[in-house]
């Protein structure tokens, strides 16, 4: 039996959140889509968000989903395996083989960090390992921190760690960015490790340092990984929804966060930097809003 839906969201992280409060205060029948605890925030603490003192990640996604809730949203804990594309919407497969019909779609899955791939790596995210400068840098004032990365992201989040942590060392295989970057960092107080990898991750409760593969030990309390975001878009590219024109990771959306396909609006890191919570929360509004409005005139 399929069931029926006006706004289906996937993705529960900040910008699914608050578009399932949105859409749903606007008396539309809502579903998200997705498991909180996949959300780039969930091991996270958050200092920087209007209003909202220190608080973790996964008790900001919890008091969310109560809001949802309570705004009248349904919770499904499961990943999307297809969408088709008919007249009146789409018909959404999910991993349990439900069949589920929604008038339009909101996709605010995020992205995909790249990682290391490294022992350690995923159980330390929060507790030294990290994928975002603009995001924690605060966090590691007046202690030793290392980044990973060839391009512009790990470069520049170099040069902006130096006014906070104690010391800065950039692991790269090659610099791949501008004559001007490269002399910037070059000319700075950030330590180079050109040609050199990390071997293995140190710390059991936190991070206590990283061993390069010469076999040299750097006692950082910090790790951020800057290589870059693969975008989870497969999904939306199975659509025909337009990604942009430079990097093809991010979902173009317009001010009403519509994309090229009618019907379907996306949200939050998945269209792209910067990767900050008060971003995905104002575009979930939108999102919400305009995807209910919609969604009553497709009844």
């Amino acid at each position: 039996m399929t069931k029926e839906f006006d706004v289906v969201i996937l993705g529960s992280g900040p910008a699914g959140l608050q578009a399932a409060i949105h859409a749903s205060r606007a008396k539309t029948d809502v579903l998200v889509m997705g498991r909180k605890h996949k959300s780039s925030i969930h091991r996270a603490h958050v200092e920087n968000y209007c209003c909202l003192g220190s608080i973790t990640g996964d008790k900001l996604l919890a008091q969310g989903a109560d809001q949802a809730l309570t705004a009248g949203a349904q919770f499904l804990d499961e990943d999307v395996i297809k969408i088709l594309p008919i007249d009146t919407g789409f018909t959404i497969k999910t991993e349990s083989n439900q069949s589920i019909f929604s008038r339009t779609l909101i996709l605010a899955m995020g992205v995909s960090r790249n990682k290391l791939g490294l022992a350690g790596e995923k159980k330390l995210i929060g507790k030294g390992v990290s994928y975002c400068v603009d995001c924690d840098a605060n966090f590691y004032t007046g202690v030793p921190v290392a980044i990973v990365g060839n391009e512009s992201a790990a470069v520049a989040g170099a040069l902006t760690l130096l006014f906070y942590a104690s010391e800065v060392h950039l692991l790269s295989e090659k610099l791949e960015v501008t004559e001007t970057l490269a002399h910037q960092v070059e000319t700075s107080d950030v330590q180079l490790h050109m040609g050199r990898k990390i071997k293995q991750i140190i710390g059991e409760a936190a991070l206590e340092g990283v061993l390069l593969d010469n076999d040299k030990r750097l006692d950082v309390k910090g790790l951020f990984i800057e290589t870059g975001a693969k975008g989870a878009v497969e999904l939306a590219s199975f659509l025909g929804v337009a990604l942009d024109d430079e990097k093809f990771k991010y979902i173009v959306v317009d001010k009403e966060q519509k994309t090229n396909i009618p019907g379907v609006f996306a949200a939050g890191d998945i269209c792209g930097p910067p990767w900050q919570i008060a971003k995905a929360v104002g575009e979930g509004c939108v999102a919400g809003l305009s995807a209910a409005k919609m969604a009553k005139k497709r009844r």
